[in-house]
C-alpha cells in the first residue's frame, strides 16, 4: 500500500501512521465482522511502516512511482489478498 500525503511539519510522521492505523483498522472491524472474530485480541496491521520526505523530488515523480506500481500487479492478477465471510 502506498499513501501520498502533505502534513504540518509539526505533525510527527508516528503520529500520523498511528492514526491512519487505528481508523483504518477500527474501520474495517466494523464493516466486516468475520475480521473483528479472526483479529481478536491482535492487530491488523504490522508493527513497521517506511515514511519519508519527497526532498528534491517532485510531487509528480512520487505520483507516477505510485501509479506505475499498479501496473505491476503480481502473476496471479492481485488475488493474493481476498475479505471474504468465513
Amino acid at each position: 500500500m502506498h499513501l501520498f500525503v502533505s502534513v504540518p511539519p509539526h505533525l510527527a510522521p508516528s503520529k500520523l501512521m498511528q492514526y491512519i492505523k487505528g481508523k483504518t483498522s477500527r474501520k474495517l472491524m466494523m464493516e466486516f465482522k468475520h475480521i473483528q472474530k479472526a483479529f481478536w485480541g491482535r492487530h491488523i496491521w504490522a508493527r513497521g511502516y517506511f515514511v519519508a520526505s519527497s526532498g528534491n523530488v517532485t510531487d509528480e515523480v512520487i505520483q507516477e512511482y505510485i501509479r506505475l506500481q499498479e501496473t505491476n500487479e503480481p502473476k496471479d492478477g492481485g488475488e493474493n489478498f481476498k475479505v471474504t465471510d468465513d
